[in-house]
C-alpha cells in the first residue's frame, strides 16, 4: 500500500538526503528535483506542500550552525523528571502526552493476558504501526519496504495476544497526525510503556522538549538528575518504543550533529526540518 502522502514521503527523503549531505555546496533546486525525481516546478511546489516553506529554507534548518544555535538555547528540561517509579499519569507539555508505565507483575509477564490492537497507518514520514493496549499507545513503529508490524509488536510486547483491527485503533492515530483542526489533539493522550525505571524518566523528559527546539544528551541526563549518564540516556532514547509521539528525533550530539535515529537519519532529519517550519509559520 503507497498513498499519496507516503509517496510524497518517500520522494521528500530522497531529496533531504542529498541535501543534508551536501549542504555546504548548497545543492540547486535542479540537483534536489532530480534526486526526487521530479520537474524543478513540480518538486518546489510538492515540497513547499510538505514543509510549508522552499527546500532553500528548510536546509537551513539542517545546518550545523542552525543545531548548534538550538541548543544554546536551552529546552526547559530542569523539572523533566518525577521521579523513579511512574506507575501513575503525568500532563505533559504541550502534545497532552501522558506516560504510564506498566506495573512489575506485567513488565515481568511481558503482556501476558492483554490484548494489543494494532494497524498500519500513513503519516508525513511514511506508514507506522500502531498498537494500542486498553485504549493506550503501546507502540509506534515506523515502517520500512519489507519490515513485519506483528513481528515488531511481538518483539516489543512479547506475550500479548495481537489483534489486526485499525478501525479502533485510528481515533489515536488522527490524534497523532490530524490531517484536519477538527482531529487535533484536544484532551491527554495515554501511552502505556513497558520499560525499566530509568528508561521511564528518559522517555518522560523527552516530552519537555518543545516542538521546533533541539536538546542534547547531556541535557537529558542532567534533566533525570544523572548527569554523568549520557551514555545510558543515549541507550535509552534509542530503544524508545513510541515515535514521533516520544521525539527522541529531537535529541541531538552536543556538538551540534544529528547523529543516528532509530527509524533512520533521513526520517530524523525530515522531522527535525519539518517542526522547524512548523514553528516558524506558528509565529509568523
Amino acid at each position: 500500500m503507497t498513498t499519496a502522502s507516503t509517496y510524497t514521503y518517500q520522494q521528500i527523503a530522497s531529496a533531504i538526503e542529498h541535501l543534508t549531505t551536501h549542504f555546504r555546496e548548497q545543492p540547486s533546486l535542479g540537483e534536489l528535483a532530480e534526486k526526487a525525481n521530479l520537474s524543478e516546478f513540480h518538486f518546489q511546489r510538492l515540497f513547499t506542500e510538505w514543509a510549508g516553506v522552499s527546500p532553500k529554507k528548510f536546509s537551513q534548518y539542517l545546518t550545523l550552525e542552525h543545531a548548534k544555535n538550538q541548543l544554546r538555547k536551552g529546552a526547559p528540561l530542569s523539572d523533566a523528571a518525577h521521579g523513579a517509579g511512574l506507575s501513575g499519569t503525568g500532563r505533559l507539555h504541550d502534545l497532552f502526552v501522558t506516560i504510564e508505565g506498566v506495573t512489575p507483575g506485567q513488565f515481568k509477564q511481558a503482556g501476558a493476558g492483554l490484548v494489543l490492537q494494532y494497524g498500519v497507518f500513513d503519516s508525513p514520514f511514511g506508514h507506522y504501526v500502531l498498537g494500542s493496549i486498553n485504549g493506550k499507545i503501546a507502540l509506534l513503529h515506523f515502517l520500512n519496504e519489507g519490515d513485519d508490524p506483528e513481528a515488531i509488536l511481538t518483539a516489543a510486547w512479547p506475550e500479548v495476544t495481537l489483534r489486526q483491527d485499525s478501525a479502533n485503533v485510528q481515533a489515536l492515530a488522527n490524534q497523532i497526525f490530524p490531517s484536519n483542526d477538527a482531529e487535533a489533539l484536544t484532551h491527554p493522550l495515554p501511552v502505556l510503556l513497558r520499560g525499566s525505571a530509568f528508561q521511564l524518566k528518559v522517555w518522560e523528559a523527552l516530552l519537555k522538549i518543545p516542538e521546533g527546539r533541539l536538546a542534547s544528551y547531556d541535557q537529558i541526563a542532567e534533566a533525570i538528575g544523572q548527569p554523568t549518564a549520557s551514555r545510558a540516556v543515549g541507550t535509552a532514547i534509542g530503544s524508545n518504543p513510541v515515535g514521533y509521539l516520544i521525539p527522541c528525533h529531537r535529541v541531538i550530539k552536543k556538538t551540534g550533529l544529528f547523529g543516528g535515529y532509530r527509524w533512520g537519519t533521513d526520517r530524523k532529519q525530515a522531522m527535525l526540518g519539518w517542526e522547524a517550519a512548523r514553528t516558524e509559520l506558528s509565529v509568523s
